[in-house]
């Protein structure tokens, strides 16, 4: 088990850093970059995981999260063409249709919500 003090940290430096102990960043080298899969806007919130949908659907499943314990406002945007977007549970039944705009979806997230979105790829 790793252990790690960082004198004078604050949530967001705290989180950085266990992540850096417990899921140590890979690199790849190639001829060219990887764009990542989704990107956010507000690094207060967190994408945990990112995978196919279990239905072998294709469609993409992100698992999200707000890390600081305040609300938070953020977009995610796919790195691929979406043609919906839905929220669903843990085992990715549907919940709630979420408006796709220029291929993003804005969110608004209660303190440390989890929050899981399923991206239908055009």
């Amino acid at each position: 088990m790793n252990h790690a003090l960082v004198v004078g940290a604050g949530i967001p430096e705290a989180i950085e850093e266990g992540y850096a102990i417990n899921l140590p960043e890979r690199v790849v080298t190639g001829a060219d970059g990887v764009a990542p899969i989704v990107a956010l806007d507000n690094d207060n919130v967190i994408v945990e995981a990112v995978k196919l949908a279990d239905d072998k659907s294709g469609d993409v499943v992100v698992r999200l999260y707000e890390s600081t314990g305040g609300r938070s406002r953020a977009t995610i945007t796919p790195s691929f063409q979406a043609a919906s977007a839905t929220e669903v549970d843990l085992l990715e039944r549907h919940l709630a249709d979420r408006e796709l705009t220029d291929n993003g979806v804005s969110l608004d997230l209660r303190p440390f919500q989890i929050l899981t979105l399923r991206f239908k790829r055009s």
